[in-house]
C-alpha cells in the first residue's frame, strides 16, 4: 500500500482509506471487526467514522478494534448532524461541538482524534463560533488537525481565511463527494485543494454502488442503496446516469476489471485525491475496492473514462480557458 502525506502536514496515510458507515448498521460485529482486519492486512491505517453513524454503534465497534493498534492508525471523526431530539443536539455550535466529540472519544476508547471534520457547514452558527470551539478542542488535544466534510469551496476558503486571521489551527483536509457521475468537485474544490495544500478524502467513489456493475439501463438488483434508500435514488437516479454505469461496465469488461477497481481507480487517481474512502458490508464486497490499490490507471485510460460523462463546466463558465492557447495563457 502506498501512502501520501496528509496534505502539508507531516502525517502519512494510506492511498485507500475505509468508512465504517456500515459498522453496526449492514455490517454486525463479526463483518466488522473481518473488514477492519482485512483493511489492516491491505495497508490500510486511515479509518473514518462520525458520531451519527448507526447511532454512535459505528464507533464503539471501530474502539474496540483499535485497542492495541491505536498508535498505528490515523482515525477521523465528525460533528454536526442530530445526535438526539434535544433543540442543542445538533449544529456547529461551540455548546454541542465540544460535547459530540467527547461522547465520540469515549465510544472509540482514545483520548484523541487526527482528524475531526464539520460534517456540514452550519447557516445558522457563526463560522467564528464553530472554529473557535474547534480550536479549543485542539488546544485541549483532543483533535489533532480540524477538517470539513461537504463545504462548498466558498466555505472551505472562508474557514481558512478565518482561521489565517485569529491563528487557528488550520483545516488540513476535505472531504468531498466524488466519482465519475458527480464530478462537481473538479470545478472549485480540487483547484483550491491543490493550491492550499490540503488533503482530499472523497466519499462513495462507486456512486451509491451505481458503478459496481450490478447497474444499466434495464439492470437493477433487488436489493441495495440505489434501490432502497430515498436519499439515493434522489442522488443518482437520473436516466443518464444509469446510461453512463452501462457504458463503464462495458470498459470494465473489455480490460477485464471489475467495475468496482475501476472506479475506485479512476477517482484515485486524480491529482489532487489523498485517498479515496471505501466502504463495505462484507469482505466479498470489499476485495475489489482493495485491488485498486495495486491497478494502474493510465492517463489515457483515465481520459477514456472521463469522457463518458460531461465535463462540469468551469467555475466562470468560460468554457474556453480550458483551450491550450487559450486567451488566458501566458
Amino acid at each position: 500500500m502506498k501512502h501520501a502525506f496528509l496534505g502539508k502536514t507531516g502525517l502519512k496515510v494510506s492511498r485507500l482509506a475505509f468508512g465504517t458507515m456500515t459498522f453496526g448498521g449492514d455490517a454486525d460485529l463479526e463483518t466488522s471487526r473481518a473488514l477492519f482486519y482485512k483493511c489492516l492486512d491491505a495497508g490500510i491505517d486511515h479509518f473514518d467514522t462520525a458520531d451519527v453513524y448507526n447511532r454512535g454503534r459505528s464507533e464503539e465497534i471501530l474502539g474496540d478494534l483499535t485497542q492495541g493498534l491505536r498508535d498505528r492508525l490515523v482515525l477521523a471523526t465528525k460533528g454536526y448532524f442530530p445526535t438526539g431530539e434535544g433543540p442543542n443536539d445538533r449544529g456547529s455550535s461551540r455548546y454541542h461541538l465540544v460535547r459530540t466529540l467527547e461522547a465520540s472519544l469515549r465510544r472509540l476508547k482514545t483520548d484523541r482524534v487526527e482528524l475531526f471534520y464539520l460534517h456540514r457547514f452550519d447557516d445558522a452558527t457563526s463560522l467564528e463560533e464553530s472554529l473557535r470551539a474547534i480550536e479549543h478542542l485542539v488546544s485541549r488535544g483532543m483533535v489533532l488537525h480540524p477538517a470539513v466534510s461537504n463545504f462548498a469551496a466558498w466555505q472551505i476558503a472562508k474557514t481558512l481565511g478565518v482561521q489565517a486571521l485569529h491563528d487557528w489551527s488550520p483545516v488540513v483536509a476535505v472531504q468531498p463527494m466524488y466519482n465519475l457521475v458527480k464530478r462537481q468537485a473538479e470545478v472549485e474544490i480540487f483547484p483550491l485543494a491543490e493550491s492550499e495544500k490540503l488533503a482530499v478524502f472523497p466519499y462513495s467513489p462507486l456512486g451509491g454502488g451505481l458503478l459496481s456493475g450490478k447497474y444499466g439501463t434495464l439492470d437493477r438488483p433487488s436489493q441495495a442503496r440505489l434501490v432502497d434508500w430515498e436519499m439515493y435514488r434522489t442522488r443518482y437516479g437520473a436516466p443518464s446516469n444509469y446510461e453512463v454505469a452501462e457504458r463503464f461496465r462495458t470498459i470494465a469488461d473489455e480490460l477485464g476489471v471489475h467495475p468496482v477497481t475501476l472506479a475506485v481507480s479512476w477517482a484515485m487517481s486524480h491529482p489532487a485525491v489523498t485517498a479515496p474512502i471505501l466502504g463495505a458490508r462484507s469482505v466479498e464486497q470489499l476485495a475489489p475496492a482493495l485491488a485498486a490499490a495495486d491497478f494502474e490507471m493510465s492517463p489515457e485510460l483515465r481520459a477514456r473514462i472521463t469522457e463518458l460523462v460531461p465535463v462540469p463546466p468551469s467555475a466562470t463558465d468560460r468554457n474556453e480557458e480550458g483551450l491550450v492557447r487559450g486567451p488566458g495563457a501566458r
